[in-house]
């Protein structure tokens, strides 16, 4: 076992679908002289069981994986045991997954290119009582909260918009001038935070704003 100058070892759970990868994480978390890998899983269903079983400090939880995925797992922990602390480790950095993966309790979000130096850092804050989300992810967050703010008409507009259809048709599908088409553009614009009519498409559908049929 691990051990650090303060005799504090953090107990760590590591779950991950890839063999491959949560074994490259357990070496990895295995050769920080403060923690300790008590546990695995290889996907949800069995994350929770071992759970309970084990009681780990922490828990690193990948997103997408058979059988029951991180979010759904996270939220059947945090369920019965409200003070886990849970990171979810993912290869996505989804905006809707962010949102998702913090609003179900996830105390971080890191993702799985970030160096151990990175994760054993956010380990250690997370243990200590802290939430905390890497730059990029925090600032995916807040652009998905900026996004969020689109009203029912907007989302409309934009409907069209990546439909290819102009000003004048969109008007007509809604029954509404072309200037206040225009002005609902300047709006999705403005909280899209992008300049034309191309990159308002091309964000919408990587964001999982809009689908494309």
């Amino acid at each position: 076992m691990n051990s650090s100058d303060n005799g504090t070892v953090i107990r760590i759970m590591v779950v991950d679908d890839h063999p491959s990868m949560r074994m490259g994480l357990i070496a990895l978390i295995q050769g920080q002289n403060d923690m300790d890998v008590v546990a695995e899983a290889s996907n949800g269903e069995e994350a929770v069981i071992v759970y309970e079983d084990t009681l780990p400090d922490v828990v690193l939880m990948d997103l997408q994986m058979p059988e029951m995925n991180g979010i759904e797992a996270l939220m059947l922990i945090r369920k019965k045991f409200p003070e886990a602390r849970i990171i979810i480790l993912s290869t996505f950095d989804w905006d809707e997954d962010i949102h998702l993966a913090i609003q179900s309790g996830a105390k971080s979000y890191l993702l799985k290119d970030a160096s151990i130096e990175e994760i054993a850092g956010v380990i250690r804050l997370v243990y200590s009582g802290e939430s905390v989300l890497p730059d990029v992810v925090a600032k995916r967050l807040e652009e998905c909260s900026q996004r969020k703010q689109l009203s029912e008409r907007e989302r409309e507009v934009l409907e069209y918009l990546i439909k290819g259809r102009s000003n004048k048709e969109i008007a007509a599908k809604l029954y509404i001038s072309e200037e206040t088409v225009k002005s609902h553009l300047k709006s999705l614009f403005l909280k899209l935070q992008v300049r034309d009519r191309t990159e308002a498409a091309i964000t919408a559908v990587r964001h999982g704003i809009v689908h494309l049929e």
